[in-house]
Order: structure tokens, then C-alpha cells, then sequence
């Protein structure tokens, strides 16, 4: 096989998902197993989104779980920079060299127009996608609003009819037909590209032998090899993993499952039994022992074996594995020198003591109360998460608008976090009381507990996050259908 690169390009959006480090765990085999190299390339073009505190925490998360990588913007490399943030000079020359060459053109449609369309094409239902108004502009009419500073996107000129052959090393051959394809936009009106035209530009310019990426992708290949078509470029073999999947065969989500590398970090599993859970997603026993190394999968990959069939992301096995790696792997002492760097700390019995010395009366009541901070679960009661006189479905409701809001909290403090309440509070019209009760029991595990505020910091959003999840199955779930109009509600405050 000739030069083997393979790259990873996570947006730093959010906190690290389990997907992200699945595809870095196949990516890296991959690299290993051809002596290949493997790249990490961030793609922080989303100016809303990106912050460079989720880059480090995801560089931080991806060598906790022990992947490296041979080039990326902390170790640099021959094809950097390895930041989309610092290529877009690239990408505005590569757009320009698509309008000059005729596979790609000016749109000067303005939002309020493309919303009208969207909705005549609801109305009438009709199949949705630019309608391709500016595709066919004279070269004068282009040049006359450019030169009257009229804003535009840049957008690629999908064939219209025709078929589109993937080649995938999983799948074999995949088709598409062109006549559903858009004419995607490649350039933002900000300048900045989308994912298709950097992602590919990328892939060129860093000499990408072989994308690995998830399933969700194959239908945007079609785009992609239309612009390697364009630009004259070779493109490179494509892998799609299969997907992580919830209970009920949905992807895998931050509403059903803890998704954040961060999560499994805090609750105190261990990396080796993640990383070795996360192989087991899509790679077969090795003859028939769960229980692998990185070494051992290395020497055993064979990318032919991998399971298309999409893997049921289980907890509780997940569970059982982390468990033969503490008995199997580490003597006491390794345990305790684990637990000191997880949780079993001064600077983290410190928060707590901070916490809870108002509460002591003696040096034995702090691990009792203290108990719910390192437990992975804490079980709360139906009864104690109803305040008087509230129902079940509408305190469900509630602790599902509080994950939302607290998952959209910037400033992780107190006075941040007490707003966000208040702000849960003032939606249903509630006395805060009633949303602090439910709160507390869901994240402790009893209607009495230490401030909440400094509480939910300690805990992190991530505990928080799924604590609350377990407290409305605690009451019996949200169905989708009630989810989703709650959702809609809460959208438009």
C-alpha cells in the first residue's frame, strides 16, 4: 500500500464526543498497522461556536483516552497550519479558481428570498434546494453587482442529472442520483468556506490517502467528488464507520446517553476500558476475548473485519469491561494512585469541604454527605423530585429545560448558573423553589444537600447533564413527540 495518511477533523463546538474519539481510534489502527501517519486537523470555521477552550479539551480528552497523533497544531507537521482558522486565504483562492474555471458561481440571493423559496417549496411540496436563480447570470451582470458591493455566497455547480458512483472500502459501490443534489454553498457571504470546499482542499493539500469518517457523511461524497472532479485532483478512498447508536437504534445522543469523553473521565471509568469498548463498537473479538489492548488490535486490524451493522452503545457492558480492568490489570496500590488523580484529591476535597463545613458536626459526617459527588449514579426517588401539588410529566418537563439551559451556560459560576435557573423558573412560571427541589434531588439524590449553584460547578455539565436525564426517567420519560413540541416552545423565549 503506498503512503498511508489519515486525519481527524473535529469542530471544537462542544465537549468531546465518544464519535469523535471512535473514528480517532480507527484512524490511528489504521495509520499503525500500514506504518502510516495520522493527522489532527481542527476545523474551527464556525465563529459562533468555536472556542479554543474545546480545542485543548478535546487534545486533553483524545490523549487521556491514549490516541497521539503524528501532526496537528500542537505538534505541527509539513502541511500546516493545521487550524481551518488559519487557512482561509486558501479557501477563498481555491472558490475563486471554481468561478473562474466555470464549475461554480456567484449567488446574490438574499435570506429573505431563499425563505420564500423554502416555504413555496413546502407549500406546494415540492423537493427543497436552491433553485439555482443565480446559476446562469451574464458575466456583466455579475460584475455590475459585485463592483455595487452587493453580498454573495459562492456556490458549486452540481451536475443535474447523471449518477454518482462511490467507491467505499466497506460498502463496495454506492450510488447517486445528481438530479437530488443541491448546489451547495462552498463560500459564506463572511468569507469563511463550509465543510465541503475545506474539508476537501484540506484533504488535497495534506496528501489524505484514505477518509475515515462516519456513515452520516456518504450522502455529502457526492459534493466532494464533484469538487476533486473540478479541481483536477485524484481523490482519496473512503471508509464511512458505521454508527453509535442509542437503545432504540437512533445515533447515538446527549439526550438518551452520556456522550462527552469528559463524562466517562469524571464518573471514574477508566481510558484503556473506554478506548477497548469503543473498538469493540465496530472490530470482532479477538477469538472471542473482549478484553483487547491497543498493541493487540493493532496487530490483528484488518479493516475488511469491521461490523457495518451500527453498534448499541450499552452501558452497562461498558460497565462490566471497566470493572474486569480494575480487578484483572491494576493492584491497590495502582487503584489508589488512579483514584488520587481522578477525583481522591486535595484540590477536589477541598471544593467539597468549602461546601459542606457548615453541614459537619464531626469529621465522620463529611463522607456521607459528600458521597453523591463520586458516585456515577445516585438513584433519586419519584416522590422526593415532585414538589407539592406538581405532577410527574410537568416536572419532567421542567429538569429537560434546565439541561437546555444549562448546557447553553457561558460563564460556569455561580452567578451564571443561578440565572439560567431563574430563567428555567420565569418559563413555566414557577416559584424557583419548585425548580430547586427537583434539582436537588436529581443531582444529589435527597431534598437536602449543599448550595446548588457551587454544587452543579463541582459536578460539571457533564454529570449534570446526565444526573437530570436519569431524574426524568426517574418519572417516567419525555416521549419524543412531547420533547419536540417542548423544544419548540423553548426555542422561541
Amino acid at each position: 500500500m503506498s503512503s498511508v495518511r489519515v486525519r481527524i477533523a473535529p469542530s471544537p463546538t462542544g465537549p468531546t464526543h465518544v464519535g469523535t474519539a471512535y473514528q480517532a481510534l480507527f484512524d490511528r489502527l489504521f495509520a499503525d498497522k500500514f506504518g502510516g501517519r495520522f493527522i489532527l486537523r481542527i476545523e474551527d470555521t464556525d465563529q459562533d461556536r468555536s472556542r479554543r477552550e474545546y480545542e485543548t479539551q478535546l487534545m486533553d480528552s483524545l490523549k487521556w483516552i491514549g490516541i497521539d497523533w503524528d501532526e496537528g497544531p500542537d505538534v505541527g507537521g509539513d502541511y500546516g497550519p493545521y487550524r481551518q482558522s488559519e487557512r482561509l486565504e486558501i479557501y477563498r483562492e481555491h472558490a475563486k479558481i471554481l468561478v473562474d474555471s466555470g464549475h461554480a458561481y456567484y449567488c446574490f440571493c438574499s435570506s429573505d428570498r431563499l425563505a420564500e423559496m423554502r416555504a413555496d417549496q413546502e407549500r406546494n411540496k415540492k423537493p427543497l434546494g436552491y433553485d439555482r436563480r443565480c446559476r446562469n447570470l451574464s458575466p456583466s451582470e455579475v460584475d455590475q453587482r459585485l463592483q455595487q458591493g452587493e453580498d454573495y455566497v459562492i456556490r458549486l455547480k452540481m451536475p443535474k442529472e447523471g449518477v454518482c458512483e462511490i467507491e467505499d472500502k466497506l460498502r463496495g459501490k454506492i450510488e447517486f442520483d445528481y438530479a437530488q443534489s443541491d448546489d451547495q454553498v462552498i463560500l459564506k457571504s463572511d468569507g469563511f468556506p463550509t465543510y465541503h470546499l475545506a474539508v476537501v482542499v484540506d484533504d488535497f493539500h495534506m496528501k489524505i490517502s484514505h477518509v475515515i469518517r462516519g456513515e452520516e457523511w456518504i450522502t455529502s461524497t457526492p459534493k466532494h467528488l464533484v469538487l476533486y472532479d473540478s479541481f483536477g485532483w485524484e481523490p482519496p478512498e473512503f471508509i464511512h464507520l458505521p454508527l453509535l447508536l442509542n437503545r432504540d437504534g437512533t445515533k447515538m445522543s446527549k439526550r438518551r446517553n452520556p456522550t462527552s469523553i469528559e463524562y466517562y473521565r469524571r464518573a471514574g471509568y477508566s481510558a484503556d476500558a473506554l478506548l477497548n469498548y469503543l473498538a469493540l463498537m465496530a472490530y470482532p473479538p479477538l477469538n472471542d476475548e473482549e478484553k483487547v489492548s491497543l498493541a493487540e488490535l493493532v496487530q490483528d486490524f484488518d479493516i475488511r473485519k469491521i461490523n457495518l451493522g451500527g453498534s448499541i452503545f450499552d452501558m452497562d457492558k461498558l460497565t462490566w469491561l471497566n470493572g474486569r480492568y480494575l480487578r484483572e490489570d491494576r493492584t491497590p496500590q495502582q487503584i489508589l494512585g488512579e483514584m488520587k488523580e481522578w477525583l481522591v484529591n486535595d484540590e477536589q476535597f477541598l471544593g467539597i469541604v468549602s461546601l459542606l463545613h457548615e453541614r459537619m458536626e464531626t469529621l465522620g459526617d463529611f463522607m456521607p454527605k459528600a458521597a453523591f459527588f463520586f458516585a456515577r449514579e445516585v438513584n433519586p426517588s419519584e416522590q422526593d423530585l415532585l414538589p407539592k401539588n406538581r405532577e410527574t410529566g410537568e416536572v419532567s418537563q421542567m429538569l429537560q429545560t434546565a439541561i437546555w439551559a444549562l448546557d447553553s451556560t457561558a460563564n460556569w459560576d455561580a452567578q451564571g448558573i443561578e440565572s439560567k435557573v431563574r430563567f428555567v423558573a420565569d418559563f413555566w412560571d414557577w416559584p424557583v423553589r419548585e425548580v430547586t427541589v427537583p434539582l436537588t434531588v436529581a443531582l444529589t439524590g435527597s431534598k437536602v444537600g449543599p448550595p446548588l449553584f457551587e454544587t452543579i460547578i463541582l459536578l460539571g455539565i457533564d454529570i449534570v447533564r446526565m444526573r437530570l436525564i436519569n431524574g426524568i426517567e426517574a418519572l417516567g420519560g419525555l416521549s419524543k413527540k412531547k420533547a419536540k413540541k417542548l423544544e419548540k416552545e423553548w426555542k422561541k423565549v
